[in-house]
């Protein structure tokens, strides 16, 4: 009996919708309170920015998953209904257009052939939809798209915002800096081993974009805090 293979394949559309929102929480939140600390704002001014940037940052990729993915369903539900409509008006060029599918994957012409005709016996749209359209699930539900990403977004917007809120004020940026760099290499290399990659490479990268935001963001707020 060969021995099972463990893929994580199919892991890649939650763990990207999860690590995609726990990353820009980070980045976002952590950002916006360096920013507002570099332009010599007050404690009060910083933690108010902070959790204003979580709010709307949640809200912003809620609203923009829940679009994403609706307007997807949308796009999938008119192919399906046209795809339907070829099969019902012309049942044979559909059945020859599957077997080129399958002759163009490297069966032989007969036995595509063969196996378009068994598969549109079965359940024609389902064979089209999976081999012609490239459909291969049902689709994330909208609600529950947005509903994740805001909940991850604001568990990414939490970790700097609580730094923020228990560092002294003169240490406030490189203590968000830092926190914020270390959250997000921490979340590249968790990502990376979920989703059965080395986790070098992962970490580094995120660290990389995070650190480059932060420095970003610190030199707008000083040169805005000293022209103001």
């Amino acid at each position: 009996m060969p021995s099972e293979e463990l893929h994580y394949v199919n892991r890649a559309g939650w763990l990207r919708a999860a690590v995609l929102g726990a990353n820009d929480g980070i980045i976002s939140t952590a950002s916006l309170i360096v920013g507002i600390a570099s332009a010599a704002g007050g404690r009060s001014e910083i933690l108010t920015a902070a959790l204003a940037g979580w709010a709307a940052g949640a809200m912003a990729m809620a609203a923009g998953e829940y679009v994403s993915v609706s307007s997807q369903a949308d796009s999938e539900s008119a192919d399906l209904e046209r795809e339907q409509r070829a099969l019902r008006d012309a049942p044979d060029v559909e059945m020859t257009e599957l077997a080129l599918i399958y002759e163009k994957r490297g069966l032989t012409r007969p036995l595509a052939r063969k196996v378009a005709k068994q598969l549109m016996a079965k359940d024609p749209l389902a064979a089209h939809a999976r081999d012609e359209l490239g459909f291969t699930d049902e689709g994330a539900n909208p609600f529950l798209a947005a509903a994740a990403s805001a909940i991850s977004f604001s568990v990414g917007a939490a970790l700097p915002t609580l730094a923020a809120f228990l560092a002294p004020h003169e240490f406030t940026i490189a203590i968000v800096a830092t926190a914020a760099i270390l959250f997000l290499a921490v979340l590249g290399a968790l990502g990376g081993w979920m989703g059965g990659a080395r986790i070098i490479k992962p970490t580094l990268r995120v660290a990389f974009w995070g650190a480059l935001a932060l420095a970003v963001t610190a030199g707008i707020g000083a040169l805005i805090g000293r022209a103001v």
